[in-house]
């Protein structure tokens, strides 16, 4: 019986246990790890000598031998979040390094299929680098600028007739009070270029805006490729980026046919980032063409299995478990057993 250890969170959705029903269906085994709660309620011990080694995870009581894992689906992590609240700040965080260190370090020695791998995820998920090659493998990218320079900025504008949008590298949110702010993707106005105080302490991401049709969805699971579509420009407040409405636009998805080229160049693209899975983000342009937009090695799938439909959790639960349906066999992974 193949075992899948599967890393994540304990609030994460209900996506794991949906893969887990798959694996299970299958005839496999899947061990769920919730990275919060080690250490703590959860224990691992990891030994090595010249004679081999023993390794071990036990969770709830039900302990897993780790030399039996066969694969990893490194879904999620959440370091140190359960450790106790009033631990001095300077230990906690050596507390937190030291467990980061020894789950990062557990995954790399499986030495076995990972989807994706740590280190691909990381080296993936780098902006610059997916535009440089998906312009490399040729697909269609929008003029972009990264900066920190205000003059720049206004230069760049000039350039791009139809304005331009302005977005995060990385993914953040600012709480105020209670409440949870997502920095989403925006139109630059001209107010907005007059006033750019604070960009020199944290560079941006500008793009031109591309005009839409429809906003694509394209996620890659080993060896096959889903597509879903939505008009987002149905609802005004998400004309430039369909998360501001996301859960308002749920029932809208539709599937959509990807050309056999661009989803040829996408393969190309998930394979030069050592990737076997990808949720990548598309513009289709009234006039047809196809724009790359971003890549992320870990992004959101599940909303997707309920509408259109797309059997999202079946695909991965097969990739995890068949060799056959994978792309590239989880490298980067530079200790293969067996």
């Amino acid at each position: 019986m193949s075992t899948i250890l599967l890393v994540t969170k304990t609030d994460d959705n209900d996506c794991v246990e949906a893969v887990a029903r798959a694996i299970e269906a299958r005839g496999g085994k899947a061990f769920r790890f919730d990275t919060d709660r080690f250490p703590g309620t959860t224990s691992m011990s990891l030994a090595e000598s010249t004679a081999g080694d023993r390794r071990r995870l036990r969770v709830d009581g039900a302990t897993l031998d780790l030399g039996d894992v066969s694969a990893v689906w490194y879904r999620r992590m959440n370091i140190g979040a359960k450790l106790p609240i009033e631990i001095d700040a300077q230990i906690r965080h050596a507390c937190v390094l030291e467990t980061r260190a020894t789950i990062s370090g557990m995954i790399a020695s499986l030495g076995v299929f990972q989807l994706n791998a740590p280190i691909a995820v990381r080296w993936g998920e780098n902006k610059e680098l997916q535009l440089a090659i998906a312009r490399e493998v040729g697909l269609d990218i929008p003029r972009t600028l990264i900066t920190n320079d205000a003059d720049d900025v206004r230069a760049f504008a000039k350039e791009c007739r139809g304005g331009i949008i302005g977005k995060m590298l990385s993914s953040f949110a600012i709480r105020e009070g209670e409440e949870e702010k997502v920095v989403f993707t925006n139109r630059i106005a001209d107010d907005d270029l007059a006033n750019l105080d604070g960009l020199d302490l944290a560079p941006m991401t500008f793009q031109e805006a591309v005009t839409k049709k429809l906003e694509l969805r394209v996620t890659v699971v080993g060896k096959k490729v889903f597509t879903a579509a939505i008009d987002s420009a149905k609802v005004k407040r998400a004309e430039v980026d369909w998360r501001r409405e996301g859960s308002a636009m749920l029932d809208d998805w539709t599937r959509y046919d990807l050309p056999g080229d661009v989803e040829e160049k996408i393969g190309a693209l998930v394979d030069r980032l050592s990737l076997d899975y990808a949720a990548i983000d598309v513009i289709l342009t009234p006039d047809g063409r196809h724009v790359f937009l971003e890549s992320n090695p870990a992004g959101e799938f599940y909303w997707l299995e309920r509408c259109p439909g797309l059997p999202l959790t079946v695909a991965i639960a097969d990739t995890l478990l068949d060799p056959k349906s994978r792309r590239r066999g989880g490298a980067p992974v530079p200790l293969v057993r067996g």
